[in-house]
């Protein structure tokens, strides 16, 4: 831990880290190999986790699972293994596993350890479902449609922090996270680089979020928090549900400035209309729905 993170001249194009516009928010930068987690303290999770993919050289390692805290950050602003015991919560890679495990063994052996980091972690149900396979996969289908760009990627994603989210444990637990996937489109005009007689490379981006907010009403929901606290429980979350959605919606839900990606966004009008939001949002139920 504690070396080079998330590289933002990576693509090629302008693509930096998501920042905090809310001056109040204590947030802690810590840098690990291929990526860089935003950690919120105030939440004792990551606002952001950024991790750069270069599939052409990705490894196939063990899976291991050394959790462990990052001893750069104090305990208490940390959500570690105290939240995870003795219930059926799973500790979800914010960054996945394998997305920074590439380049050299030594390397790729490395970045996955520091995956395993409780700063790299947030709590959600445990039970998997179709929408959750989707979310799982989403930064393989974007490769796979930018393996013309080098199989080159930049993905950030994070918890959607709710006022409303029920603190158990000392934790307050998200309903909802967000995943923005960007990448470098050669056959396009902008503002990178590119050989005499082609078109240079431009910013790409797609946004989505995974839903696991209790499909309740108002009276049985509230008992159903009840019931949980009594008995030492996490409070009651629903099946998972996966949308893309504008990027600047996703701005606008996490208080984050993106910079030049929602301008980049690839994302066009879709079905399923969302109040008070400046684009639809599409639920997703296999890949092929996706726009990129």
């Amino acid at each position: 831990m504690g070396t080079a993170g998330f590289d933002q001249g990576f693509l090629g194009v302008e693509c930096g880290l998501p920042r905090a516009t809310e001056a109040e928010r204590r947030i802690r930068e810590l840098t690990y190999l291929h990526f860089t987690v935003l950690l919120d303290a105030g939440r004792k999770l990551a606002a952001v986790a950024a991790a750069n993919i270069d599939g052409a050289a990705l490894r196939d390692i063990a899976r291991g699972d050394d959790w462990h805290l990052d001893e750069r950050v104090d305990a208490a602003e940390q959500t570690g293994p105290e939240v995870y015991a003795r219930n059926d919560l799973d500790r979800g890679h914010l960054v996945r596993r394998r997305d920074p495990v590439w380049g050299p063994m030594d390397a790729a052996e490395r970045a996955n350890r520091d995956t395993f980091a409780y700063t790299n972690a947030a709590p959600q149900a445990a039970e998997f479902n179709q929408s959750k396979e989707l979310w799982n996969g989403l930064e393989d289908h974007v490769l796979e449609y930018a393996s013309a760009n080098r199989l080159r990627l930049s993905v950030f994603t994070g918890p959607v922090f709710g006022d409303d989210d029920v603190s158990y444990r000392g934790t307050r637990i998200p309903t909802r996270f967000w995943k923005v996937a960007a990448w470098a489109d050669a056959t396009g005009s902008g503002a990178g680089s590119a050989p005499e007689g082609q078109d240079p490379a431009r910013l790409r981006a797609a946004g989505f979020l995974l839903d696991q907010s209790p499909q309740l009403d108002g009276i049985e929901l509230e008992g159903a928090r009840a019931a949980a606290r009594a008995t030492d429980a996490p409070p009651p979350l629903g099946p998972f549900r996966t949308f893309q959605l504008g990027i600047s919606d996703i701005a606008g839900l996490t208080a984050l400035d993106f910079g030049p990606i929602p301008a980049a966004d690839a994302f066009a009008d879709a079905a399923t209309a969302r109040p008070g939001t400046s684009r639809a949002w599409t639920e997703l139920h296999t890949p092929g729905q996706i726009v990129l």
